[in-house]
C-alpha cells in the first residue's frame, strides 16, 4: 500500500490536534469525534495533555484513505516543545502548517515554516477556524504571502466566513461542497467571478514546472483538470507552489480535502529518493534506496519512559524490512540490539504488527542502550542516518528532591527523562553541588517536573541555579601562624610562613615549597598542602572557593616531640586565611558569551537589554533581515535571558550562552552578595 508520512505544524491554539481528529474520523479510523476542550482526542492523550488542553509530545496517527495509509504526526505548537516538532519533521516528506483564520500567521507559523525550508519539505497550507469571529481568508492569504512566501497559493476559497461559513470551493474542479458531509454544490453565483480570477492564478503558478503546459497556456488552449491535479502535484514536490486549503475542524469541513490533497499533492518515500547516510565502517558517504529489498535502515525518532510498559521507541524504517523478535545492529552504539514485538501506535494505542517494512513508522518496547537519534541497521551493511537537531537547552533551574529520601531515586529518574525529551540536560555543578536541569523554557522546566512526579512518584522543586561566584586576592602578602597547644603528654606544635601573590585571571590555584635548611622537616611539608587546599574551599568574603592565588611555603619552625602531621595541617589552614584577609581579597563572577539572533528590527532593544544587564556588546553581523549580536554579561544577570529574549523578541529571537572568563564583582554588588550569604548561613 503506498504510503505517505505528513507531519502537522503550526503555532499553539492553531486547531491541528482538532484537524488530526476530524481526519481520523473522516477516514473512518475512529468512530466517534473527540474534542480538546473535553479531553477526548486521540493524540493528546497524556494526562498533563488533556489537564493543560495542549499537547506536549508529538503522536502518531495512521489513517487509510484512497487506498493509501497515511502517517500523520501531530506535534505540539508551544515554542517549548519544538524538539517535538524536530522529530516529527525528520521523519516525514510533507508537511500541513495550520494557520488560524482569525490570528493569521504568528510567530509559531514562522518558526514552522522555516523549518520545513531547510529540510526542503513539500507542504500544504490549512487556514483552519474559518467559522470563528474576525475570521478574514482573503486579509490571512495575503499575510501568508507577504510573511510566508508568495508561493503560497489557494486551491480553495471558502465560502462565507465567521458564523456565516458553509463549506469551500475547489478551484480545480470548480465545485462547491457544502457543510460536514462535503455535498457537492453550484459554486454561489455571487462567488463565481473571484473563483475563476483565483483558478486563473493557481493554474498560471502550476503550470510553470512543465514547458509542455506552459506552451498550452500561453496558447490559451484549455488545460483538463487532470493536468492542474499533475503540474500542481509536481510544483508542490518541487517546492515551486505550497497549495493553501480552507476550513473549520471544528464545524467538520474542510478534512476530506486536506486528505485528498495529501493523497494528491505530497511525495510517497519512493518520490522523495534515495537519502545519504554514513557508513561508520569507512567513513564514506553511501546512498540508501527506499525499498523493501535494500539492507536494513532504520532511525529511532522518539523515545517515552513509561514506569510499567518501560521504554517505547517510534521508529522510521528508510529501507529493508523490520522484523518482530529479531536481532539488528546499533550502529551509533555499537552493539547488537534485541527487537521484541513490534507496534504500530494510534495515539496511546498499540496494535502488534509482525513487520514494518521501508517507508513506514512502527514502534518497539524495551529497546536497550538505544536511544533517539540512533540508526538500527544490518550489522553486515552498518549505517548511520542523520540524526535530528534538538533546540539548544538555554534555561536552567536547580533541580532538588522535596524529600532529602529521595535524592538517589531522583538521580535514576532524571536520565529517564532526559533519554524520553532530548532537548533536556541535565549535570552537576561541582562548584554549588546542585543538580541543573537546562530546557527550551520555563513551561518545559515546569512540565517537566510535572512529568517526574506523575511518571516516577518522585515531588522535585525547582529554584534558580546559584551563581558559583569565587574570592581571589588582589595583592601579596606574608602570613605566620603558629599552632601550639599543651596538654597532658605530648602536646601540639606547627609553624609556617606563607607568601600569597595574586595570578592571573584564569591561573588556578598553586601551592609552592620554597623552604630552605630544613626549617620544616620534607615529610610534614605535605600536611601543610593539605591544610592550604581544604581551606581554600571557604575564602575570608562568603565561603566562596579561592582562586587564582600562588600560595608559597617559604619558612617555619617544629618541635621534635611536639609537632605532628595534624598540627602542620591547622597551621596551614589559618596562616593561608591570615594571608587572605590581609591580600584585599575581592569576589569574582562568572562572565558568559553571548550569540543572540535577533530581527533587525529588535536590535536596539536587545542592545539596551543588555545594558542593563551590565552586558557589552562586541560586535553585530547583520544580513537577510536577521542580526547576530555578539556580546558578553555576567552569568548573574543572564539566569532568566531564555524568557527575557523570548518576550522582548515576540519569540523570534535565540540565543547560545556559554562560558567565558572569571572578573572582578562590582564593589557595590559585592557588598550585597557578601551580606546575603551571611544572612543565609
Amino acid at each position: 500500500m503506498p504510503i505517505r508520512n505528513v507531519v502537522l505544524l503550526s503555532h499553539q491554539g492553531a486547531g491541528k490536534t482538532s484537524l488530526a481528529e476530524l481526519m481520523l474520523f473522516t477516514s473512518g479510523t475512529i468512530q466517534r469525534l473527540g474534542s480538546v476542550a473535553d479531553g477526548t482526542t486521540t493524540s493528546d492523550y497524556d494526562p498533563l495533555e488533556v489537564e493543560r488542553r495542549m499537547g506536549i509530545n508529538l503522536s502518531l496517527l495512521p489513517v487509510q484513505w484512497q487506498e493509501m495509509k497515511l502517517n500523520i504526526i501531530d506535534t505540539p505548537g508551544y515554542a517549548d516543545f519544538i524538539g517535538e516538532a524536530r522529530s516529527g519533521l525528520r521523519v516525514a516528506e510533507g508537511a500541513i502548517i495550520v494557520i488560524c483564520a482569525a490570528s493569521g500567521v504568528e510567530v509559531g507559523t514562522e518558526q514552522m515554516w522555516s523549518d520545513t525550508e531547510k529540510r526542503n519539505l513539500p507542504r500544504l497550507i490549512f487556514v483552519n477556524k474559518m467559522d470563528r469571529d474576525n475570521a478574514d481568508f482573503l486579509s490571512i492569504l495575503k499575510g501568508i504571502q507577504s510573511k510566508l512566501s508568495p508561493r503560497c497559493v489557494p486551491v480553495q476559497l471558502p465560502i462565507g466566513s465567521q458564523k456565516d461559513f458553509q463549506g469551500i470551493i475547489d478551484l480545480v474542479t470548480m465545485k462547491a461542497y457544502i457543510g460536514a458531509d462535503s455535498q457537492e454544490a453550484e459554486i454561489p453565483s455571487a462567488l463565481r467571478e473571484q473563483a475563476e480570477a483565483s483558478r486563473e492564478k493557481l493554474v498560471e503558478a502550476a503550470v510553470e514546472v512543465d514547458d509542455e503546459l506552459i506552451n498550452k497556456y500561453l496558447g490559451g488552449e484549455s488545460i483538463n483538470n487532470e493536468e492542474i491535479f499533475a503540474a500542481i502535484r509536481k510544483s508542490t514536490i518541487a517546492g515551486r507552489l505550497v497549495p493553501v486549503f480552507a476550513g473549520s475542524a471544528l464545524k467538520g469541513v474542510g478534512s476530506r480535502q486536506v486528505l485528498n490533497g495529501i493523497c494528491s499533492y505530497l511525495p510517497s518515500p519512493e518520490e522523495n529518493g534515495a537519502i545519504v547516510a554514513k557508513n561508520p565502517s569507512t567513513g564514506n558517504q553511501e546512498e540508501i534506496k527506499p525499498d523493501s529489498e535494500s539492507p536494513l535502515a532504520v532511525l529511532v525518532f522518539k523515545t517515552t519512559a513509561d514506569p510499567y510498559v518501560g521504554k517505547l521507541s517510534y521508529f522510521r524504517v528508510y529501507s529493508g524490512v523490520i522484523s518482530g523478535n529479531s536481532q539488528v545492529w546499533n550502529a551509533n552504539r555499537n552493539s547488537m540490539e534485541r527487537i521484541g514485538q513490534l507496534f504500530t501506535m494510534l495515539g496511546k494505542n498499540q496494535q502488534t504488527v509482525p513487520q514494518v517494512a521501508a517507508g513506514d513508522i512502527g514502534a518497539v518496547a524495551k529497546l536497550g542502550p538505544t536511544i533517539t537519534g540512533d540508526t538500527l541497521c544490518a550489522r553486515e551493511h552498518p549505517v548511520i542516518l542523520q540524526g535530528i537537531e534538538f533546540p539548544k537547552a538555554n534555561f536552567s533551574m536547580a533541580i532538588q528532591p522535596q524529600a532529602k529520601s529521595d535524592l538517589d531515586k531522583m538521580s535514576t529518574v532524571l536520565p529517564r527523562i532526559c533519554e524520553e525529551d532530548p532537548s533536556l540536560q541535565t549535570r552537576r555543578e561541582a562548584d554549588t553541588n546542585e543538580f541543573i536541569i537546562s530546557g527550551v523554557g520555563d513551561n518545559h522546566l515546569e512540565i517537566t517536573k510535572e512529568k517526574i512526579r506523575r511518571k516516577f512518584g518522585v515531588e522535585v522543586k525547582l529554584d534558580l541555579p546559584k551563581i558559583p561566584y569565587k574570592e581571589t586576592i588582589t595583592v601579596s602578602a606574608n602570613a605566620e601562624y603558629k599552632h601550639k597547644k599543651q596538654t597532658g603528654g605530648h602536646g601540639q606544635y606547627g609553624h609556617v610562613l606563607l607568601e600569597l601573590e595574586p595570578l592571573p585571571r584564569g591561573g588556578g590555584f598553586e601551592f609552592v615549597k620554597k623552604i630552605v635548611g630544613g626549617a620544616i622537616p620534607q615529610n610534614y611539608i605535605p600536611s601543610v598542602e593539605k591544610g592550604v587546599n581544604e581551606a581554600k574551599q571557604e575564602g575570608v568574603l562568603a565561603g566562596y572557593p579561592v582562586v587564582d592565588v600562588r600560595v608559597s611555603l617559604y619558612d617555619g619552625s617544629f618541635h621534635p616531640v611536639d609537632s605532628s602531621d595534624i598540627a602542620f595541617k591547622i597551621a596551614g589552614a589559618q596562616a593561608l586565611k591570615k594571608g587572605l584577609s590581609q591580600a584585599q581579597p575581592v569576589l569574582i563572577e562568572p562572565i558568559m558569551k553571548l550569540n543572540i539572533t535577533v530581527p533587525e528590527s529588535h536590535t536596539g532593544d536587545i542592545t539596551s537589554d543588555l545594558n542593563t544587564k551590565r552586558g557589552r556588546v562586541l560586535g553585530m553581523n547583520p544580513g537577510n533581515g536577521i542580526n547576530v549580536i555578539e556580546a558578553q554579561a555576567p552569568y548573574a544577570e543572564l539566569l532568566r535571558y531564555a524568557l527575557n529574549l523570548r518576550s522582548l523578541t515576540q519569540g523570534r529571537g535565540s540565543f547560545v550562552m556559554e562560558f567565558d572568563h572569571y572578573e572582578e564583582v562590582p564593589a557595590h554588588l559585592s557588598q550585597k552578595i557578601i551580606a546575603e550569604k551571611k544572612t543565609a548561613s
